[in-house]
Order: structure tokens, then sequence, then C-alpha cells
């Protein structure tokens, strides 16, 4: 048995190659498929099977694209409900890969359709070695049981379960490979390692130590962090077979008259560059998300999906990678991009905008002379109750766009995030709504923090609970 892992960055996504002596089978493979194709010409193997361990909710899968490429056989949970030809597996089921034996655990509790693959070579022995758990149990976390509307204590109570019933029953030494790792929004707090045993995770993962389903739950469900919008779109494409990606038109080069007239008709203009370089100068009403932050996350959480885009790329070169990004989390309509970048367009005499950018000691003088001057951190929850500015009000990234109504527009706003680039999203999303005084603390809380200045009021419990729901 022959195991090669394949990591996404910013969406955090773990997918695996299990080959043995001529064939081989991809689980949970991303939408971009061509690592697997080549990593199997290399090997000199044969893709034949294909496993899903549930609906991904964060990404769109690259199932449906891997069997077109290869004629492999698509296995997926029965109980997802899956549309597109597929084997439908579910508990008890097995089949082999050659001298591999796969056994099939049904593990709903993230979502209602997970299962596990519990792999044995039996070239070597008789016992499990390795089980690819998929959002059910990952590195010194598990997956949130939260997403589904009204289900999340049913989940919790199944995750409960199944963790305690079935995956930690397999041996301590069985190898434990999930398919996200640190930073993914599928769990809460996730270990830098990406992979594991069943034995270190029996013994270390904090969210197993819990000895009742109980206390498991009000451990799980505590401080868990806002779902994004796309997961249950990402969810539902998954079900219906996502559109092969040779079937998706490249990305056109415009020119700044073509993009203005898409612009007019309603077309989302996307600028992925540094908030640095949007801030200086940027198409009217385009939403920056930065391509080396989170960008598919993002763009998938805050972008219409019914609106097609058109890109502003720090180079064309950048254009293809991009769209890829996009079509990771289902946004396939990227009609084109502006040639050659801003240049041409400032070079046209298009009209432009700005979002300045502040230092830190700036800021702070700011808000200290200049009212009714304020700090507005954008930041997850999560972040804000580790640390904040004094006097900040607080509204995370995603819900400026229904509640930016409860700011006020004449205010000059300096718009906090840990490094500027969800600071300066914000501010694109502001800025379209009417917002004139934005500007962006360079650097955010990371060269607040360093630069040793007070991040948190002395009395934030009673201060700052209002402003957490402005």
């Amino acid at each position: 048995m022959n195991i090669e892992q394949y990591y996404v960055d910013g969406i955090a996504h773990l997918s695996y190659l299990v080959g043995g002596k001529t064939s081989c089978a991809i689980i949970d493979p991303k939408r971009d498929v061509e690592d697997y194709v080549a990593a199997a010409k290399r090997l000199g193997l044969k893709i034949t099977h294909i496993l899903e361990t549930h609906l991904h909710a964060d990404f769109v899968s690259g199932h449906i694209d891997l069997a077109h490429r290869t004629g492999a056989k698509i296995y997926a949970p029965r109980s997802g409900g899956c549309t597109y030809d597929h084997e439908a597996v579910g508990e008890g089921d097995v089949f082999d890969i050659e001298d591999m034996r796969v056994e099939v655990l049904d593990t709903p509790g993230h979502t209602p359709d997970g299962v596990c693959y519990v792999f044995t070579d039996r070239s070597r022995g008789e016992q499990p070695a390795v089980v690819f758990t998929g959002d059910t149990l990952f590195v010194g976390d598990v997956g949130r049981p939260d997403l589904f509307p009204g289900r999340g204590d049913e989940l919790a109570s199944q995750l409960f379960g199944n963790l305690n019933d079935k995956l930690l029953k397999l041996p301590d030494v069985c190898l434990v490979y999930p398919a996200h790792g640190a930073g993914s929004l599928c769990g809460k707090a996730m270990g830098a390692m990406r992979i594991s045993t069943i034995g270190y995770e029996r013994q270390f993962n904090p969210v197993l130590q819990h000895a009742t389903e109980a206390e498991f739950k009000e451990a799980l469900l505590a401080g868990m962090p806002e779902a994004p919008d796309h997961f249950a779109r990402c969810s539902d494409i998954n079900r219906r077979g996502p559109a092969p990606v040779a079937d998706l038109p490249l990305p056109r080069p415009l020119s700044p008259g073509e993009l203005q007239e898409l612009a007019e008709r309603g077309h989302t203009v996307l600028d992925a560059r540094d908030y640095s370089s949007f801030g200086g100068a940027h198409v009217p009403g385009a939403c920056n998300i930065d391509a080396a932050h989170n960008f598919s996350t993002f763009a998938g959480w805050l972008l219409p999906a019914d609106k097609p885009i058109v890109l502003v790329a720090a180079s064309d070169a950048q254009v293809p990678q991009l769209a890829t990004m996009l079509r990771r989390v289902g946004l396939d309509d990227v009609v084109g991009y502006l040639e050659g970048g801003m240049n041409p367009w400032i070079v046209s005499g298009m009209p432009i905008e700005r979002i300045p950018t502040t230092t830190i000691f700036e800021a702070r003088r700011l808000c200290e002379e200049k009212m009714p001057a304020t700090f507005l951190d954008v930041r997850a929850a999560g972040e804000w109750e580790l640390s904040h500015i004094d006097g900040a009000l607080h509204l995370p990234l995603p819900d400026t766009r229904a509640r930016h109504a409860e700011l006020d527009r004449e205010a000059t706003m300096v718009l906090v995030c840990k490094s500027g680039a969800r600071a300066s999203t914000a501010g694109s999303i502001l800025q379209r709504q009417g917002f004139k005084n934005l500007t962006v603390m360079a650097g955010g809380m990371t060269a607040w923090t360093a630069a040793g200045l007070a991040p948190e009021c002395a009395t934030c419990a009673l201060t700052h609970g209002p402003r957490t729901h402005y």
C-alpha cells in the first residue's frame, strides 16, 4: 500500500492517492485533478476507484472530473442521495482494491451522510492499517455538527456515538488520514499535523476526553466559528455533480471599456490584489479579496453565486490560478479579466476609487483626536474575544454585507483585522454602500500587538458586550 497526500492551501483540504501494484484509489479529490492523473502516471498506476467520504460543504469535489478523465467508478455515501452515476455504499459494505480490503463505516455527525473508509493491507496482515476519516475525525478535533439548522444536537449525539463505538474501536496503531487540516472551518481547533493514529487521538484529542455525551456536546458546540454561506451551496453541487472543468470557458482578456460595460451590466468585479495595491487605485465598486489570504473561502462566502465575475489581478499570469480557486467553491462563471491589470485602466482615464492605508500609530492618533473616528474590527468573534483595541466596534467581515446600515456613514472608520487583508475586503463592501471615510490599518492587530500598544479594555466584559452586536 502506497499513500500520497495532497494539500490545498486556503481551504486546508487534504486528499489522497492510495496505490497498490497496478491500480489506485483517490479519496476526496480536489476539483483540479491534474495532480492525481500525473501521480498515477508517474507511479505506473491506473485510477480505478474514487471515494467520497461525504457531501463536502466547503469545496466542490473533483469526483466528476476525475471519473470523466479516467473512467474510474465513484463510491459515495448511500445516505447522501447523490444523483450522478456512482456506487452507493454504507455500513458493512466491503470491496477490494488488489490486496487492500476496504470496509465502509457509517459515521454521520458532521453531516448526515458521512462515512469512513477502513483499509486493511492483506499482504501484511488482517489488522486495519489505515482509516480515511473525512470530516468525522481530525487531528486534535472532530467535525462540526452545526451545519444543518435544527439538527445540531441530533448530529452531535450521532458523532459522539460513532467516534466511540466505531472509530475508537480500531487498533491504536491504525493511521488516521482526515480530509482537512488546521485552518479549515469544518472544525473548530484542528492540530497542525496532517496525519495521526487512533491511539494518539484517543489519548490527546481534547474533544475525545469527555466521558459523557452531554459533556462532549457542550464542549464541542461552545465557541464554534460562523459557518460560511456557501457551505450549503457547495454541498448541493456535490450531490448533483459539478460541471466538468473541461467544459468551462477560460476567462478572456478584457479592455478597460469592455470591463466597464460588464460592470455596468451587473457583473461582479473581483480585485485579487493585496490591500495596499487595491487601496491605491481600484475599479469603482470592485470587491477586494487578496489572492494570498483565504481567497477561495472568502470568495465563496461573500460573492453572489448567480452573478458572472470579472477579475482584476496582480498580473495576467495569475488569472488561471484565480479561476481555479474560484471553481473550488463553485464560482464557475468567470468570464474575463482586465488585461494588463490596473495600469491600462488608469492610463485610459477611467474613474478610480481609493481606500487609503494608515500606520498603527497614525490610526491611534486619528481615533484619539478626530471624532467621530472609530476603529471597526472585522475579525471573527473568537479573535475579537482574545484581544481587541480599546473602544473598537466589532462587526465580523461577512456581516458588513447585511448590517452596514447600523454604522454611521459619516464617521471616519479605521478598519482593523489581523493583517489588513480582511479590513480591505470589508472596506470594499462598505464603499459600495456609500461609505466614504474609510481607512485600512496596515499590518492590523499583528502590527498593533508587536508595537506593544495596549489591545484590550480594562473593563471589556462590561463595556464591549453590546458592541459585539453593534
